[in-house]
């Protein structure tokens, strides 16, 4: 099943191809007031055919057969006016109606890795996080709607030099004791205890000397070290279950893929660079140059893969990542999905897996990394979103605030339901507003994090839609009927079933884009039209009390419209009340 900008693109690309021997013309396809679909290629072709553009839309029209889908007549200086016709809409309507994926494509199947969310172990995860968690969420549902391998990838911050002081601080209070807890109840309390400890000169500097030397036991795999550390893990993961089951995002402890998972490649990495002369000795650091990357007054920009004193830095891991990604996991894309700060980091791993042959598999296709970037969360002040001190804003208490203030919203709304019933509404509706807010915005823009526009049930909204959701079973209610049986032939007869019908059609293609283009945003918007066009459409066109043929028409049509938003939202991971 194809909408109807999909069809007409595509006969309209055919018949320029039959008039002109041009292949592969965008047909450009425009919203028209005077017709379904607007294709404007004459205005733009003319000057390269040397035809003016009314001529050059009248040779398009008299090779373009649209008999089967509708009408078409040329009008004002070049333009295709096309009309579909109520039949070909009827007939891909009863397509949909009878297909499970709702006329989701099943695209040419590949592997790829998502890289998201990414907390620290023994760190509270902040507002920072938010965006990656739920953008990458939001992409891995949409990518396996689609039919892709989709493989989960947690990059958590799990190695390093933090990890001495931590290790030493939870060998002081025991790894059974109260404040061992925090490290799955309040992560930052426990790692400002250890850090106030390896600050202080109190014992002369003693405790932080010990940290240090509690960091080359570790990197050394001394099994004591190690298994406190595997503990600490242990306890980080409570924590994180919490916060992914507030957010019901898809992540689970297999998708876990942390920086220590590729310590063990880090001095073959290295010496691979040196073996492809792709990484030199600059002031006592291991580095590689990427081309065309400089820094101050035009120096060389250098990637850093080993340090001066011998360690080893994110720039190492990350390559290290790539290259199990693309070789072990067999990639065929590569989504990271992380802060936009971090493009010039990303261009020169890219630059550098290519050059070292990570990305090219042995038939000589190859690998495509892609960084998603994200944008921040601000605040009413045009700043990143923090506390009044200052500190980056707990993740936990954001979430915890938007299902207080939803429960206000529904206690008020309906006062009739029970405390559980408002309960369990009240978190659908709060996290369902916070993931909208995120996700109906371009993933590299900044927005503006507001609870109460947020929260609003008018606008584009996550309640808005929600309702919407609701509203409609609210009908099949009252109508006494399942709506997944709601399933006779749909009749087109007014301009908002129409405008409903046409707006279903074009679901698959939306989701198609959100994988392509990597743009839940774009799926986000068109929920939101799709909820606009029913309510028009609700408006105008009674449903219940409608004569019996119209009124299974537009119960078939409002039970699609039901799928559809259903499907949709839990594409972007927010779950649809009963009743609200």
């Amino acid at each position: 099943m194809l909408d109807a900008a999909s069809v007409l693109g595509d006969r309209v690309s055919a018949a320029i191809e039959s008039a002109f021997g041009l292949s592969g013309v965008d047909p450009v396809l425009r919203p028209s007031q005077f017709a379904d679909t607007q294709a404007n290629a004459a205005l733009a072709l003319a000057k390269r055919i040397g035809r003016n553009p009314r001529e050059a839309a009248a040779a398009i029209n008299e090779h373009l057969d649209l008999s089967d889908v509708g009408t078409v007549e040329v009008s004002g200086p070049g333009f295709l006016n096309i009309t579909v016709s109520a039949d070909w809409i009827a007939g891909q309507l009863a397509t949909l109606v009878a297909d499970e994926r709702l006329g989701v494509p099943r695209q040419e199947r590949r592997t790829i890795p998502v890289d998201y969310s990414a907390p620290n172990v023994a760190k509270e995860m902040h507002v920072g996080h938010l965006r990656t968690t739920i953008v990458g969420d939001s992409l891995v549902r949409s990518l396996e709607a689609l039919g892709h391998h989709v493989i989960r990838q947690n990059h958590i911050g799990d190695w390093g030099t933090p990890f001495g002081m931590l290790i030493e601080h939870l060998l002081e209070v025991g790894e059974d004791s109260p404040e061992a807890d925090l490290l799955a109840t309040d992560p930052n309390a426990f790692y400002q205890a250890a850090r106030a400890k390896f600050d202080s000169t109190d014992d002369g500097g003693a405790w932080a000397t010990r940290a240090r030397e509690r960091v080359v036991k570790l990197q050394a795999k001394e099994p004591e070290s190690l298994e406190i550390w595997r503990g600490m893990i242990e306890h980080s993961k409570g924590y994180f279950h919490r916060i992914y089951s507030a957010l019901d995002v898809t992540l689970t402890d297999d998708d876990l893929a942390g920086e220590s998972t590729y310590d063990p490649m880090l001095a073959g990495i290295c010496d691979e660079l040196i073996d492809r002369g792709l990484a030199v000795e600059s002031e006592g650091a291991l580095c590689v140059f990427p081309e065309g990357f400089t820094g101050r007054e035009g120096k060389p920009l250098p990637l850093i893969v080993r340090k001066s004193d011998g360690g080893y830095g994110y720039a190492t891991t990350d390559l290290a990542t790539i290259k199990h990604r693309a070789r072990t996991l067999g990639a065929d894309e590569i989504l990271y999905v992380v802060g936009a700060s971090q493009a010039l980091h990303f261009k020169m791993i890219f630059w550098a897996a290519k050059a070292a042959g990570w990305l090219t598999r042995a038939d000589g296709s190859e690998v495509t990394p892609i960084h998603v970037q994200i944008g921040s969360v601000l605040g009413e002040d045009g700043k990143i979103l923090r506390t009044r001190s200052g500190a980056p804003l707990r993740l936990s208490w954001l979430l915890e605030e938007a299902v207080e203030k939803a429960g206000t919203v529904v206690a008020q709304s309906r006062p009739d339901l029970s405390d559980d019933e408002r309960a369990v509404i009240a978190r659908q509706v709060g996290i369902g507003s916070v993931k909208y807010a995120d996700l109906s915005v371009a993933h590299d823009t900044d927005y503006v994090f507001d609870f109460d526009r947020m929260l609003a049930l008018t606008g584009n909204t996550g309640p808005y839609l929600q309702y919407a959701t609701a509203r409609i079973r609210s009908i099949f209610r009252k109508a006494g009927l399942d709506p997944t049986q709601a399933r006779d032939a749909v009749a087109v007869l007014e301009p908002t079933e129409r405008v409903l019908a046409l707006a279903l059609l074009r679901y698959g293609a939306t989701v198609a884009e959100v994988g392509d283009l990597q743009a839940p945003h774009r799926l986000a918007g068109y929920l939101f039209e799709l909820a606009q066009a029913f309510t028009s459409f609700y408006d105008a066109c009674p449903v219940l009390t409608a004569d019996e043929d119209v009124r299974r028409s537009r119960l078939t049509l409002t039970a699609a419209t039901l799928a559809v938003l259903d499907h949709g939202l839990g594409l972007l991971g927010i779950q649809a009340p009963e009743q609200m």
